[in-house]
């Protein structure tokens, strides 16, 4: 115990330390004015029980709190309940900190209500729920995940690769093509049905309690899973879930997928996870069917339940394949998925309406920022999608030039010798299929 009474971890074994230099770069994501290259060491060795029961000190500190709002600044997402933008936060920074910390420290603290929105689903009628909270209980939220965000990642397992440090979507991917190309042909395509929606809140506090002993940062979790829901003109308290839209999200959903990983794992199948999306690739048919089994025992045992009509086995060697991170997956070659093509050109058609206005140059310089990024995301595709793709935004730019020449329907028969490719090339249109060209000849060499 320190002078506060509080449990400081215990002196690390020789035999197991590391240089201290060491540390902070292997973990040199975390937030320094939480993490000290001392608590550090004594995450990698493990702390006496397993448990960390002194962190919310942490989580109210002036320095902590300025970080977090940082972070919250960089992202600049719609305004919560209270109508407060980030601009209007940050014109009273130091106020409103001060305010969170003394609340913080005092344990009067209370989140305000999330306000439920609902996003289209490309390629679907169906709207997912978007929870936003209001920016002071963003900024708390990342101070709370400074904190705890490494004691988790350090149990997490291998093959879990949503909003973890380090990791992202194209790690997932590249695991997948390795496993398909090892021979694992069979896949367990799941789907847990609201997986955010419907996370016990007991269950998953259980979870956090297996590495978190600190009463305070416990009440401080409870009262988010707790917080009321705001819909319309209708206000709500949840029973279960933590809203997708909510800073802490993420990194509470894979503590309550956690153990699912590591049993699969022990189990010898290849499991693939990103957050709630997750495929299980076998070498047989007989091994899929194991591993579904597996997945819907675990699934219901936990409260949560595998959607009947998106769950399924699929051979990839086969025509029909599977989605995967907007990819899709069939027959030894990948390209986007259908989901991902119609979300292209839901963005595409208002920038490239007949009625545009804007000069030939403006248009195609906001197609450009666009497409250039959805192309460093699936530019691992098989090539001819790309030349469609080229030759469907041509024609769309074509049904504009044609209008101005007071013709009517879309770019057809003589516009292609009218406005040729070589003609949007010069005005700077970027070329997907010229892109993947270059990208594949640099690979090559």
């Amino acid at each position: 115990m320190d002078r506060r009474g509080e449990e400081q971890p215990g002196p690390v074994p020789l035999e197991l330390a590391r240089p201290s230099g060491d540390v902070r770069l292997r973990w040199s994501w975390t937030e320094p004015n939480v993490w000290s290259d001392r608590m550090l060491t004594a995450l990698e060795n493990g702390v006496k029980g397993g448990k960390w029961f002194s962190l919310v000190d942490k989580v109210w500190a002036r320095a902590t709190l300025l970080q977090a709002f940082y972070r919250v600044e960089r992202n600049n997402s719609a305004a919560g309940v209270d109508r407060q933008t980030v601009a209007m936060f940050g014109a009273r920074l130091d106020e409103q900190l001060v305010r969170i910390h003394e609340q913080l420290r005092g344990a009067t603290y209370e989140p305000a209500a999330v306000r439920r929105v609902y996003i289209d689903k490309p390629g679907s009628k169906e709207k997912r729920p978007l929870g936003i909270p209001t920016v002071r209980d963003r900024v708390v939220q990342n101070a709370l995940r400074f904190a705890l965000e490494p004691v988790f990642e350090k149990e997490f397992a291998e093959h879990s690769y949503g909003f973890r440090p380090g990791r992202g979507c194209k790690d997932a991917l590249r695991r997948v093509d390795e496993l398909l190309k090892q021979g694992h042909r069979w896949v367990l395509d799941a789907d847990l049905k609201r997986y955010f929606d419907t996370i016990p809140h007991e269950a998953l506090m259980e979870r956090v309690m297996e590495r978190v002993s600190d009463g305070a940062i416990l009440a401080l979790l409870r009262s988010y899973l707790k917080q009321g829901v705001l819909e319309g003109l209708s206000s709500w308290m949840p029973e279960e879930g933590t809203p997708q839209g909510a800073v802490i999200s993420p990194l509470l959903s894979n503590i309550y997928l956690n153990p699912l990983d590591h049993r699969m794992s022990s189990l010898g199948f290849e499991m693939v996870r990103y957050a709630d999306d997750f495929v299980v690739l076998c070498r047989s048919e007989e091994e899929a069917r194991k591993a579904l089994a597996e997945v819907g025992a675990w699934s219901a045992a936990n409260g949560l339940t595998l959607h009947p009509e998106k769950t399924r086995l699929v051979d990839a060697t086969l025509k029909g394949g599977f989605d995967f991170l907007g990819y899709h997956f069939e027959r030894g070659y990948r390209w986007p998925s259908r989901k991902s093509e119609t979300k292209l050109k839901e963005k595409l058609r208002p920038k490239t309406r007949r009625t545009n206005g804007q000069s030939m140059q403006r248009i195609i310089a906001d197609v450009n920022r666009t497409v250039k990024g959805w192309f460093v995301y699936f530019k691992q595709s098989h090539h001819t999608i790309f030349a469609e793709f080229d030759g469907w935004i041509r024609g769309r730019l074509r049904s504009i030039l044609r209008k101005r020449s007071k013709r009517k329907g879309r770019g057809r028969g003589n516009d292609h010798q009218r406005w040729p490719n070589a003609y949007f090339a010069d005005l700077g249109l970027f070329s997907m299929q010229a892109a993947w060209t270059v990208a594949s000849q640099s690979a090559r060499r």
